[in-house]
């Protein structure tokens, strides 16, 4: 039973959290938010993630997730219909699970309620809210926080943003951002169902909406429009992204929550179809404060793939991400994803650890399960899926070329069907030299989970490692 220190409690800490928990070991989140005012816009919850997220009981249909049925990508200047997939048959066959829509606040509260409920299996996760680390030490390894306490522990995990004060610690130098080459804005809104139902000219939005996501690409300038709705179909989720080329670059950190007026957004979008504008014209002239309505955030610049993951006994997770990837950049979607299958692997390579020698060799082995996969998934998402061609240079550090993905189809079957679970226990499995066989019922199912993550209440050995 190692005592981890996780610092920052959102999706990702909190993931990993679940999983740490979920293997026997004792974890406390250290967040520096009160954690009272969750903000943030939509979600996907894609397969390779609600895989294992049911497995560790979390109800799609209670946390008010939609199912997701269908992308089409449409024509911004005609309102028509150029391309279409099926979410739910792609879904199924790429990922064996379901691709859910979700408000992240209704996402983040069913992840801290896995963490903290006392029913669960393992010890429950202790948050502490309004805990800003300022200091790492990694061969303790502890943190230190604000108020100049330090807590140590056993292992440390980094989940503490883009902007990461563990990255630097791990890497020995800041991640510098770059500046980014195909988008360096987005805008994201939401508009309930009730404020369209309620307009002439918007009305129609609502028809058929049901697991719908829509793409209106203009490629030509660099500019799309993404949307879909979410939280049992309530509210319309907007994200557009664009590139200006007027703006100055700076690689100073972006406020998450600076407000744009509705006309900046609509001027940027000029020339999209009346009916896409109507709908625009909805958003509030003046957000009201912690809303998530008429944001605008700069990219501050592609983070590049990091070269490690771990140093000593601290480890990240999510930190090989750019924020692009974060705001669900074009049609992958896939960073809270990504966020959790850190956390998963955390949680399988940790599982039955007890000496300071078994946490760097697996720790290592951490690196070495989620670099490339999360470095793919980083740079496909600088680009639209329909777009791939353009990075498809700095893929090839990382997949050989026969595997890089080529196209939209291509790049979901990459995402979904790749199974975090398999293949973490298939690197200890390798690591050990020994068979690890799966339980009956298959890899991805509640009896996987419970194998992978070692869920049993049986006392474990305490290891103190300095």
């Amino acid at each position: 039973m190692l005592r981890t220190v996780v610092v920052g409690g959102g999706i990702a800490g909190l993931s990993a959290g679940i999983a740490l928990r979920r293997a026997g070991h004792v974890v406390n989140i250290y967040e520096q938010s009160d954690m009272k005012h969750e903000v943030g816009a939509a979600i996907n919850v894609p397969p390779n993630a609600s895989r294992f997220l049911t497995s560790w009981g979390l109800d799609p249909k209670l946390s008010r997730f939609v199912k997701a049925r269908a992308l089409a990508w449409w024509d911004p200047f005609t309102a028509n219909v150029t391309a279409t997939m099926s979410y739910e048959e792609k879904a199924a066959r790429s990922g064996g699970a379901e691709l859910w829509l979700a408000h992240r606040v209704d996402l983040h509260g069913a992840l801290k309620h896995i963490a903290t409920d006392p029913a669960g299996p393992g010890i429950p996760v202790t948050v502490h809210p309004g805990s800003r680390v300022v200091g790492y030490e990694p061969r303790v390894p502890s943190i230190t926080l604000a108020s100049g306490e330090v807590i140590g522990g056993d292992v440390v995990i980094g989940a503490d943003g883009v902007h990461s004060l563990a990255s630097e610690t791990v890497l020995g130098y800041k991640n510098s951002p770059v500046a980014p080459s195909h988008y360096n804005y987005c805008y994201r809104f939401l508009i309930p169902v009730s404020t369209l139902q309620a307009d002439p000219e918007t009305r129609s939005w609502n028809a058929d909406i049901e697991g719908k996501t829509r793409i209106f690409a203009d490629n030509e300038n660099r500019r799309r429009l993404v949307a879909y709705a979410c939280r049992d179909n309530t509210i319309h989720n907007f994200v557009g992204l664009f590139y200006d080329e007027a703006s100055t670059y700076s690689a100073k950190k972006e406020d998450y929550l600076a407000s744009v007026d509705k006309a900046e957004v609509m001027e940027r979008f000029a020339g999209y179809h009346p009916s896409i504008l109507a709908v625009i014209k909805l958003v509030p002239p003046s957000p009201p404060p912690g809303s998530s309505y008429a944001r605008r955030r700069q990219f501050p610049g592609l983070l590049p793939p990091q070269q490690g993951h771990r140093h000593h006994e601290v480890a990240v997770v999510i930190q090989t991400t750019d924020p692009r990837m974060e705001e669900g950049q074009a049609d992958q979607a896939q960073a809270g994803a990504q966020a959790m299958e850190d956390g998963v692997a955390l949680g399988i390579v940790l599982r039955g650890v007890s000496t300071a020698e078994e946490i760097e060799e697996r720790l290592e082995l951490y690196q070495k399960i989620r670099r490339n996969r999360a470095s793919v998934i980083q740079i496909l998402s600088s680009v639209g899926a329909d777009q791939s061609h353009l990075v498809y240079e700095d893929l090839k550090e990382f997949l050989a070329e026969e595997d890089i993905p080529t196209n939209p189809s291509e790049i979901t079957d990459f995402s979904f069907g790749y199974d975090v679970v398999k293949a973490s226990l298939e690197a200890v499995r390798q690591l050990r030299g020994t068979s690890i066989p799966p339980p009956d019922g298959g890899i991805n199912g509640a009896a996987a989970d419970r194998h992978a993550n070692n869920l049993v209440d049986s006392p474990q050995l305490t290891a103190v490692v300095h």
